[in-house]
């Protein structure tokens, strides 16, 4: 059992937002599809996708739109959450 004083957790926001950037990637490359492509078959623009895999730029993603991508690269939501190691 945790006591009081101990964290619940062991990783912050930005750890998570680095497996589902590479996920998004990986499945995106897998499927041979350019940033293009998946901007066009989610109606998000080329520069939001490029902004969310590129792991300098610390773009955020919301739900919705991670499920937009998702439905596009055929995948369930949670392979984005799956390490990549």
């Amino acid at each position: 059992m945790i006591s009081t004083k101990e964290k619940a957790y062991i990783h912050d926001s930005e750890y998570y937002y680095a497996i589902i950037r590479k996920n998004i990637r990986k499945y995106r490359l897998e499927r041979k599809l350019t940033q293009q492509d998946l901007a066009d078959m989610t109606e998000i623009s080329r520069e939001y996708i490029c902004d969310i895999e590129n792991e300098h730029r610390n773009k955020h993603i919301t739900i919705a739109l991670l499920g937009r991508i998702a439905e596009a690269l055929n995948v369930d939501i949670t392979n984005f959450f799956i390490g990549t190691e």
